[in-house]
């Protein structure tokens, strides 16, 4: 009787995209000759809109400002003719600044202003943000920028984009909220201040330790500054540090929401669905670590999985945590995975979880 194996494939950060990962599971297990059932997912970062793309009517580009201010052109999905879903990596995501120009005291989130206005031009009433793979730091006042907010310091002088200038912030000028309802769909689940908060996530934006507490009390004056508008108390929500404080932006300037991604994609795409009477559930990404546990994808796969009583294997070029109950298939000294990589390494995991011969 064959084995039925559901594949959550997600995007191996900055290596793999979602389409060469299900591609890879697929191989894979078609080489132990199992049943597959590939399930592609997001938990708001990169592979959104692929995740979501059975489900959209359409899709339309619009153009915004990138986080070191260049034009760049972004791709919006639509649910239907009112709900849009976007990817707010496109407009501010490490992708677009090359590695010897990450910095986040300098880059913005602007560019998702200016692309939230468009597509409520364009007949919005509902707007879904991913959060996930930002380059940036800003806390959202650059994406408020874009709707009028503009901070000022001690002289009454208008703040600096980026992150690193939110530390001048004395007073905080209003601007319009924008015409929609603004949802934005955090990878993770932290709040955004504190050691666990979005500063956490900082040194992979590519700042330094004087940086990272540079753009920690920029942070805070941002809070201070919002304090009238309940900025201590929306700080504090899960899920405000998401993208570098992108996700107090959505709370703070938008009278927005926030969901954690990873549950709101999984039951869009039908997870619960195809769990039940699986053998085994496959799942990988490109780091596996503790943040894995705070609201990312794999986290939430392995916790359904484990709830669900299906057995759960977990494939990752690293692995710095080992997921209790989980087989587990990590590499050596590889940094990265090419899509034969993870074919290879998969195919050893899933004849080890599935009690296969080895040959």
């Amino acid at each position: 009787m064959s084995r039925r194996v559901v594949a959550v494939a997600q995007s191996f950060k900055e290596t793999l995209s979602v389409r060469e990962v299900a591609a890879a599971y697929r191989r894979a297990i078609a080489a132990v000759r199992a049943e597959c059932r590939i399930v592609c997912a997001s938990d708001g970062g990169d592979g959104l809109l692929v995740a979501l793309e059975p489900l959209l009517v359409r899709r339309t580009e619009q153009r915004c400002h990138g986080p070191l201010g260049e034009p760049v052109f972004v791709t919006t999905g639509w649910l239907d003719e009112h709900t849009a879903v976007l990817e707010s990596r496109l407009a501010c995501g490490l992708g677009l600044v090359p590695g010897a120009r990450r910095d986040p005291l300098r880059t913005t989130t602007r560019g998702v202003g200016e692309w939230i206005d468009t597509v409520v031009a364009a007949g919005a009433q509902t707007v879904y943000v991913g959060l996930g793979g930002s380059a940036t730091m800003d806390g959202g006042i650059g994406m408020a920028r874009a709707w009028g907010w503009m901070p000022h310091d001690g002289n009454g002088r208008p703040v600096e984009e980026g992150g690193g200038a939110l530390a001048d912030i004395v007073s905080l000028k209003p601007g319009r909220r924008p015409g929609t309802r603004l949802v934005g769909l955090a990878d993770v689940s932290s709040c955004l201040l504190g050691a666990d908060g979005a500063a956490r996530f900082a040194a992979q934006k590519g700042a330094d330790p004087p940086a990272i507490g540079q753009l920690t009390r920029g942070l805070e004056r941002l809070v201070a500054a919002t304090a009238d508008r309940g900025g201590r108390e929306l700080a504090e929500r899960e899920g405000a540090g998401a993208a570098g404080g992108l996700g107090f932006g959505i709370l703070c300037f938008a009278d927005g929401d926030l969901v954690r991604g990873a549950d709101w994609v999984l039951d869009r795409v039908g997870f619960g669905e195809v769990l039940p009477g699986a053998d085994l559930v496959l799942t990988g990404e490109g780091a596996f670590d503790e943040t894995s546990f705070t609201g990312k994808l794999t986290g939430e796969v392995l916790r359904r999985a484990r709830e669900a009583g299906v057995p759960a294997a977990l494939v990752t070029p690293r692995a710095t945590v080992l997921p209790p109950g989980v087989e587990l298939e990590t590499g050596s000294d590889e940094a990265t995975w090419t899509g034969s990589d993870l074919e290879r390494h998969a195919v050893v995991l899933l004849r080890r979880a599935l009690r296969l011969p080895l040959s």
